[in-house]
């Protein structure tokens, strides 16, 4: 048992030692099935309890020992769909998430046109996730049980799972993004990345894009590789041949905003990938006076630090106050003074404001810098726009001689 573990263990750190990016050539990696336990309560509702069990998938071949004994393998052996020729730049232990579920076809009963298929077929989704959102990539596991099970398996009926079985699979389909969350700017043009590999050349296949918004759904595009129909646009037909149905968006306005859903379905298999898009517009910051001030003391003036053009609406102003000289290790005065206009709504969609304050001019305050700090959600530091104030003493009134 440990020396098998010890396996496991060599596998991923000499991957690592070697400089390995596709992770072609790592033959396990440790997973986590999502198995559903269905029970029916006393009015006939179905409830569903999830239990979290440790699996692997083992790439390999039918026959092969299990890599690690202690968890459920699902040995994925030949099929010219390989997840792992998707997976660039993860590191296995830090950067990559993997959940396996059992898929039901929803009543669907055809065997599946790929070589070695069988009626009695069952059906489990894998799904890759990279930590820092870099890919999303889910495939549909195909696995012919010594025994069919009676009837169709689906929630009602699912065959157990024992501990430590092994499951012999194959790799029927994928879907795979490597955008599952986008920021844009507004008049771009961005592209949703959404590719697929299926095991034969499938003839009944179908590829849609959808837009989630405000609890309306829209289809952008559609086509059926058999009836030949198309519907929309933004996906090119000989990206579809190559198996790329990304879209292309017209360009961006704050209506782009919402959840992009690529589904591309084999019947009786059907994926689909959720890209969320978000419109980010960083603001415009000026004032409305020059890099210095100068002023007579007891002079008023009016200053105003102007953000223009954000998206979305979360702005954060505030004024502060540097002494002369740095102020000698001190932090900077937040000014409490400071009064805002209301937002400004534009018709692009994006928002403007205000804030503002009286600069009564001291010579106590002469040399201070004053800056104003603007903090959106499209900016990775705060932008800061800055003044310095100069005060000169107002001149002595002379006595006039009698």
């Amino acid at each position: 048992m440990r020396l098998n573990v010890n396996i496991v263990i060599c596998l991923f750190l000499c991957a690592e030692v070697l400089g390995i990016q596709s992770l072609q050539q790592v033959p396990w990696l440790p997973c986590m099935l999502v198995d559903e336990l269905v029970k029916f309560n006393d009015e006939g509702h179905a409830e569903t309890q999830y239990q979290h069990r440790n699996a692997g998938l083992q790439f390999g071949h039918p026959g092969d020992s299990a890599l690690n004994p202690n968890a459920i393998t699902f040995l994925v052996t030949g099929s010219k769909v390989d997840m792992r020729k998707y997976i660039e730049g993860a590191v296995v232990e830090h950067q990559l998430q993997c959940e396996i579920r059992r898929y039901s076809t929803e009543g669907i009963q055809m065997r599946w046109p790929g070589l070695g298929a069988q009626d009695h077929d069952i059906w489990f989704t894998s799904t890759l996730r990279h930590t820092d959102g870099h890919f999303v990539i889910t495939s549909f596991l195909r696995h012919t049980p010594a025994t069919p099970t009676p009837g169709q398996a689906d929630y009602r009926n699912w065959p157990a799972i024992a501990d430590r079985e092994m499951l012999t699979t194959s790799t029927a389909m994928l879907v795979f993004t490597r955008t599952p969350s986008v920021w844009v700017g507004l008049m771009k043009q961005p592209s949703l990345h959404c590719q697929f590999d299926v095991d034969h050349k499938a003839v009944d296949l179908t590829v849609e894009w959808r837009l989630q918004r405000r609890g309306e759904r829209t289809t952008l595009f559609s086509h059926s590789r058999r009836s030949g129909q198309r519907e929309g646009g933004g996906v090119e037909l000989k990206g579809i041949g190559r198996g790329d149905a990304s879209l292309t968006l017209p360009l961006t306005k704050q209506s782009s905003e919402g959840t992009y859903v690529c589904l591309v379905s084999v019947p009786p298999l059907f994926g689909s990938h959720e890209i969320a898009l978000h419109i980010m517009e960083p603001p415009r910051v000026s004032l409305n006076v020059d890099s210095v001030i100068s002023l007579v003391e007891t002079e008023k003036q009016k200053v105003v630090c102007e953000a223009e053009g954000y998206y979305p609406l979360d702005v954060e102003m505030e004024w502060f106050r540097e002494p002369s000289g740095g102020g000698g290790g001190l932090l900077p005065e937040k000014l409490d003074t400071v009064l805002y206009s209301s937002h400004r709504h534009h018709q692009d969609g994006t928002y403007s404001l205000s804030a503002f304050f009286l600069l009564h001019a001291s010579l106590h305050d002469s040399g201070s810098k004053y800056f104003c700090r603007v903090s959106h959600s499209s900016l990775r530091m705060p932008i800061r726009k800055s003044f310095t104030l100069i005060v000169t003493a107002r001149a002595a009134n002379k006595r006039k001689p009698y």
